[in-house]
């Protein structure tokens, strides 16, 4: 029984997990997620978002829109 428990709750987590992962995702241009785990488990998850400059006739523009805080 308790193995049921415990598995639902990871297999809960673990979908929180990825929605968390897909959320930044899909909201990023360029940069990284990193996840870092404590003892077999996820204990936080970073994003690191890069923004990336093209110059075109000394106009710089982003090459992926910055998003509001």
């Amino acid at each position: 029984m308790t193995f049921q428990a415990n598995t639902k709750n990871n297999s809960d987590a673990s979908q929180e997990i990825l929605r968390a992962v897909e959320e930044l995702r899909a909201g990023s241009g360029f940069g990284s997620v990193e996840i870092v785990l404590h003892e077999g488990r996820v204990t936080q998850i970073e994003k690191r978002e890069k923004l990336r400059f093209i110059q075109e006739n000394t106009k710089i523009s982003p090459t992926a829109p910055a998003k509001a805080r």
